[in-house]
């Protein structure tokens, strides 16, 4: 039979995740007068921390008259968990003047919150007390540094901390080469992994972590199976995390056999895993692919969450078959997530691109919360049906309801004016966006302006709009142009246009078709016959197909 002590330390040695169960804890203790010691205020502090209960954490810390280290600790970390730096910070120094001193662990947990708060100045001040306390080579302290510069973008100071340790250990080893690799010094970080592996150091799957995040695209395609095949080797192929950064990689480079291959030999793939699979199917417009993988997940008894559910219906929308985008809905709304704001902007943009626009609108206007994503979605949805007039009562709402319009605001009024041929307000519109809002115009804000101007015969406004951008001006911007030269005739700008493009781009194909379908609307065969001569690469158009759906409406 347990005696109370004995319960006591196997209650307080299970996380207790109930608030309730941790007052209860509470209350046992002051009865036994057991509060009073540090180890057990200690752990209780951590229980109220866990379930979020601050005040509850702090008035036992109060309340304690003899403070052990660990006591001191607990609360700095639960300051900091809870994303209360000032208290954090504040807690330490009053440490500091207090008879217990800090020691590695209090450290790294104060150098941790300086990192998740941004806070470079406090950070130096505490790395600087670190090395006056006689900690600035101990490993965990080292360690929680490296991580910490890392995480504020300073990898050369996080490269000297490293650089003064004797004997590194892989975990400093794993933080310098994710740091490295998160900066965009790819070259650097793989260099580190082969100085490692030199030292002697086994790389573990937070290395080979640290690494495969930073393969963004196909051109790192062949270091990244080159990494898939020493987890192969190590034996790490089967830890899930490792695993679940393989399928997002392959995902990442459009590589969906092996990103498959790969999800269908993880034993029991978390979420996250799942997520990137359907993105990637996404990303490579295999979009009916990437809804077997959702109606696959919902089979297993996993419940996606409102960032999946969103990357879905974007897939559905391109898909433009309103049905499973009615599926989902309804599941939504069975699981409540219709009041998540990504989850309901995602509907109406599904609704709207497969021509639902009355149902877009619904599901905006019962919305119970909407930010800026969702009144651009909203916007976005009734420019592309052509009510452009609605579009701006929209922004005017915007406006009332006090929330600030950002880049993705005007690119969808500018979208609007485009479709309805509004060429005044889009002057306009784009006017407010630089003079009143201060946002810099991005590439798809000229796009749409020089599309607007363009379409309405403007071409001499939107060539001069071209010519006022610094060099080289995005492709699709006098792409744009040389579309509305085209459809105006217009043979001498058109030229002058595509050779601008061409000198940036000169292996783009696309545009020199385009540059000859208009030699050829002007009768200049002997120039059509030169620039199709130069095109290279067996250009080829994919044949036009199309498909009836059954529909629910």
């Amino acid at each position: 039979m347990l005696t109370q002590f004995q319960w006591l330390h196997s209650e307080l040695s299970n996380v207790c995740k109930s608030l309730l169960r941790a007052k209860q804890l509470h209350v046992w203790l002051l009865k036994t007068h057991l509060s009073q010691d540090p180890f057990y205020a200690t752990q209780i502090i951590r229980l109220y921390a866990i379930n979020n209960d601050i005040s509850s954490a702090h008035h036992v810390f109060d309340k304690t008259p003899t403070r052990s280290v660990y006591l001191w600790n607990s609360m700095i970390r639960a300051f900091a968990k809870t994303r209360r730096f000032g208290n954090a910070i504040s807690l330490f120094r009053t440490m500091l003047e207090s008879d217990i001193r800090p020691d590695n662990y209090t450290y790294a947990c104060v150098i941790r919150a300086c990192a998740d708060n941004f806070d470079f100045g406090m950070l130096r001040l505490v790395h600087g007390s670190a090395v006056s306390a006689g900690l600035g080579l101990d490993p965990i302290c080292c360690s929680a540094l490296v991580s910490a510069y890392s995480k504020l973008g300073l990898v050369h100071e996080a490269c000297r901390v490293f650089d003064g340790i004797a004997e590194p250990d892989s975990v400093l080893w794993n933080s310098l080469i994710s740091a490295y690799v998160c900066s965009g010094m790819w070259d650097i970080g793989i260099q580190m992994f082969s100085s490692m592996r030199l030292s002697g150091k086994k790389p573990d799957g937070f290395t080979l972590a640290g690494l495969l995040v930073g393969i963004a695209d196909s051109s790192l395609l062949s270091i990244g199976q080159g990494l898939h095949g020493l987890s192969q080797k190590s034996g790490l192929d089967f830890d899930s995390h490792v695993g679940s950064l393989l399928v997002s990689m392959y995902s990442r480079c459009k590589c969906m056999d092996s990103a498959y291959r790969v999800f269908c030999s993880i034993f029991n793939p978390d979420l996250v895993t799942w997520s990137a699979l359907i993105a990637g199917y996404s990303q490579c417009g295999e979009y009916h692919k990437a809804l077997i993988i959702f109606w696959k997940l919902n089979m297993e008894g996993k419940k996606p969450d409102s960032v999946l559910i969103a990357s879905v219906l974007a897939s559905i929308a391109q898909t433009a078959n309103v049905g499973p985008g009615c599926e989902i809905h309804g599941y939504v709304l069975r699981h409540g997530l219709e009041s998540d704001v990504k989850v309901s902007s995602a509907l109406i943009d599904m609704y709207s691109k497969c021509g639902f626009l009355h149902l877009a609108t619904c599901v905006f206007r019962i919305m119970p919360e909407r930010n800026i994503i969702s009144y651009n979605s909203v916007i976005l949805a009734l420019g592309l049906h052509g009510c452009a007039s609605k579009a701006f009562v929209i922004f005017d709402e915007i406006l009332e309801e006090g929330l600030v319009p950002d880049e993705a605001t005007f690119s969808a009024l500018l979208g609007a004016c485009c479709h309805a041929g509004l060429v005044k307000d889009g002057r306009e519109i784009f006017q407010r966006m630089k003079d009143e809002f201060n946002i810099k115009a991005r590439p798809e804000h000229y796009v749409y302006m020089v599309k607007l101007l363009g379409t309405a015969g403007e071409l001499e406004e939107a060539y001069n709009l071209t010519q006022s951008l610094p060099e080289p001006v995005d492709k699709a911007i006098l792409g744009a142009l040389l579309s509305c030269c085209d459809s105006y005739g217009n043979s001498e700008l058109a030229e002058t246009i595509a050779h601008q493009i061409f000198k940036t781009n000169p292996t783009d194909n696309v545009y020199r078709v385009m540059l000859s379908n208009i030699y050829a609307g002007d009768g200049r065969w002997d120039d059509v016959k030169k620039l199709r001569d130069k095109l290279t690469g067996g250009l080829k158009k994919m044949p036009g197909v199309s498909r009836i759906e059954g529909s629910y409406y």
